[in-house]
């Protein structure tokens, strides 16, 4: 499948989705609190992105081939879940960690972002982890520009994560993202550098590195989505969909709460 190179016209609307990401993320913030379930977090996220914002939650009811529909409006994911937290009657503690992924639908195109919350004080070593995994992702963003290759980013983000004692997670990617939820390429997390596809102005594509404290294995809960660190330690993710951009990038899921750049 070609990867699709997105008109000014189709990067404007890309700009409204991502930003709306971003916002439902500044949105929920103040409600990651001790005692909430991560199911009245989805129910919020969803309120706001339907009544306030007018938009579709992309991951309801999502199917990709082998899975049955997703069944909430964001992802969960808590402390050694990696991705795909189902929401539900799960209440969060202090010293948690998690992550809420977002993917908004405005006007047939999607914005797919996710940050890394503390739930009152997380342990140093979760701070770290959470810290770390960030500065992996804009270490793989910064990579970006016409020219670059793929294989850049990967090595950016591995080289990063491994020099801290981490693992990056192999199964899960990044992915092309426009019309359609997952596009064309593929955007491991991994990789060699001058190797991969190469990068030119238009393709927009998300980057969203899952660190684990442990081992990179990982193994799918029962529910069919969850998935987890099989030596059941923390793992942490944090994503942004970028363009690239004639120069370089530009990150489209930023918001007015989006945390800056670590550098």
């Amino acid at each position: 499948m070609a990867i699709i190179i997105k008109t000014p016209e189709e990067i404007e609307k890309m700009r409204i989705a991502g930003r709306l990401a971003g916002e439902v993320l500044d949105y929920i913030t103040p409600f990651v609190q001790p005692g909430v379930t991560t199911g009245e977090l989805d129910r919020l996220c969803h309120d706001y992105m339907v009544n306030v914002q007018g938009c579709i939650p992309a991951p309801l009811n999502y199917a990709p081939p082998g899975h049955r529909p997703y069944p909430k409006s964001i992802c969960a994911s808590v402390n050694h879940q990696v991705c795909h937290g189902v929401p539900g009657d799960r209440k969060l503690k202090a010293g948690d960690i998690v992550n809420l992924d977002i993917t908004t639908i405005k006007n047939g195109y999607h914005g797919d972002t996710s940050r890394m919350f503390y739930v009152g004080e997380p342990s140093i070593q979760a701070r770290r982890l959470c810290e770390v995994s960030y500065e992996c992702m804009w270490l793989g963003i910064q990579q970006v520009k016409p020219g670059a290759r793929l294989g850049d980013v990967g090595h950016a983000i591995q080289t990063h994560a491994e020099k801290h004692g981490y693992s990056v997670v192999r199964e899960f990617c990044g992915h092309g993202i426009g019309k359609k939820f997952h596009e064309e390429p593929q955007v491991l997390h991994y990789g060699k550098p001058g190797t991969g596809i190469e990068l030119q102005a238009g393709m927009v594509f998300t980057i969203e590195p899952m660190i684990n404290a442990g081992k990179r294995d990982v193994r799918q809960l029962g529910d069919g989505w969850t998935i987890v660190t099989k030596d059941h330690s923390l793992s942490a993710q944090w994503e942004h969909t970028v363009l690239v951009t004639e120069t370089g990038y530009e990150v489209l899921t930023l918001s007015a709460g989006s945390p800056p750049p670590p550098f």
